[in-house]
């Protein structure tokens, strides 16, 4: 892991961090995936799956006898930790403000109507293992939202199946229907449609760097919540962490592949301890081999003077999760600024965060925690400005629009205003 030392080295280090530019001749090839599947649809996904997923299929539609088979058939204490995922995450954002409010006065009726989305587009990613987590977390805080209809794209296997738990986590949720199709040629599906996948009004979901590329081209077709990149944990740990535990949660981002695992302390000697404490961890991980390689060309360890100068530094870096193991955790919350998503104590483990805690697990990457939040329910609705003015409300503000209007040149809009003044109020704005 790159060592940094001192508050100016870590802050020099953080503070111009930008998520990830894409890489031209990739966004080309995606270009040209999205624009053999807006011309030829449903032709266009069977030939690039065969030549990029390895499987040809004809009908890309996961059918309702095999969605309820699985239903039937997954492990029991599997399918049990997916209810549990799901009602957490669905109570929790079932606490969100989703209505809007009508105000009614003199001058008339002023508000905010909120309307959900009608079909959103879920991407769950499918390499060594199928992200059910992600389905659940982008998912249930759509539903909650209202959004009637969403639709699930996710690579397919060898065999050109789907892995059962996500089948079974779609039919707990009643969604709509599965498609077997992934990478850029999905989100090309989404945004345009196809013969067999309807056009969505926003995707949602993290994916390949591949998805990602896909859309951001497709943004302004289609919505897009967020592009999330690699993933990324800053901890701030003082003298009193549990050097196990700060080792433990640095491994539990750097299993994943291209991830950025940060430990900012003001004690140089938990940072020695947590050192010996990864390898013993490591010794041991399945997925070593990906950690090694996530702390090794990602990885950084910042020592700094002191924990307001560790928070400071946090606040640079604009952490995807950011996670605060120190003495009297609550104490420091009032200096986080930017973070997708804030972890209080040693006990607020960001690992459980990903599965059950409840907030959404789609958080900001890249720095842009700096103005975008994690995935909530506003993400799934609209807010539509409700204007109803009386006659004495046009009166109160319509000569100054008027002014305003042809001090910008636009007199259409003057005179459309003048034309609803009452008699002596059109006087004053002619004067």
């Amino acid at each position: 892991m790159r060592l940094l030392h001192g508050r100016e080295a870590a802050l020099t280090a953080f503070r111009h961090r930008r998520a990830a530019q894409h890489d031209p001749e990739r966004r080309a090839i995606v270009d040209a995936i999205l624009e053999d599947v807006r011309r030829r649809g449903d032709a266009a996904l069977a030939d690039l799956g065969e030549r990029l997923d390895g499987v040809r299929l004809e009908r890309f539609e996961v059918d309702r006898a095999e969605r309820a088979r699985a239903a039937r058939e997954l492990d029991r204490a599997l399918a049990a930790a997916i209810d549990a995922s799901i009602d957490r995450v669905r109570a929790f954002h079932r606490r969100q403000p989703a209505e809007g409010f009508v105000t009614a006065g003199p001058d008339g009726i002023l508000g905010q109507l909120i309307r959900p989305l009608e079909r959103v587009g879920c991407y769950v990613p499918s390499g060594a293992a199928t992200l059910v987590s992600s389905l659940i977390m982008t998912a249930v805080p759509a539903q909650v939202a209202g959004v009637e209809q969403i639709v699930v794209v996710t690579p397919p296997r060898r065999d050109g199946s789907v892995d059962p738990a996500l089948l079974y986590a779609a039919e707990r949720l009643q969604l709509g229907p599965v498609f077997r199709v992934g990478g850029a040629q999905a989100i090309a599906a989404l945004a345009y449609g196809t013969e067999s996948v309807p056009r969505v009004d926003k995707i949602v979901g993290p994916g390949s760097a591949w998805v990602v590329i896909a859309m951001a081209a497709v943004f302004g077709e289609v919505g897009i919540a967020s592009l999330p990149g690699p993933t990324e944990t800053l901890l701030v740990a003082d003298a009193h962490a549990d050097p196990e535990h700060v080792a433990a949660d640095l491994l539990a981002q750097a299993e994943h592949d291209g991830a950025e695992p940060v430990l900012v302390t003001d004690d140089a000697a938990l940072w020695q301890r947590v050192e010996q404490a990864l390898e013993r961890q490591l010794a041991t991980l399945p997925t070593a081999a990906t950690a090694r390689d996530s702390l090794a060309r990602r990885g950084a360890v910042a020592i700094v003077e002191d924990l307001h100068a560790a928070l400071e530094v946090a606040n640079a870096f604009a952490p995807e999760h950011l996670c605060l193991l120190v003495r009297d955790a609550w104490s420091w919350v009032g200096e986080v600024r930017h973070a997708g998503g804030l972890f209080v104590g040693e006990t607020s483990l960001e690992a459980l965060g990903d599965y059950a805690a409840g907030p959404s697990h789609v958080m900001p990457t890249g720095g842009t925690a700096r103005f975008t939040s994690a995935i909530n329910v506003r993400d799934f609705q609209r807010v539509l400005p409700l204007v109803g003015l009386s006659q004495a409300g046009v009166d109160a503000i319509g000569a100054a629009a008027a002014r305003l209007a042809r001090a910008e040149g636009l007199e259409a809009h003057a005179r459309a205003i003048e034309a609803r003044l009452g008699d002596a109020d059109a006087a004053a704005a002619d004067a």
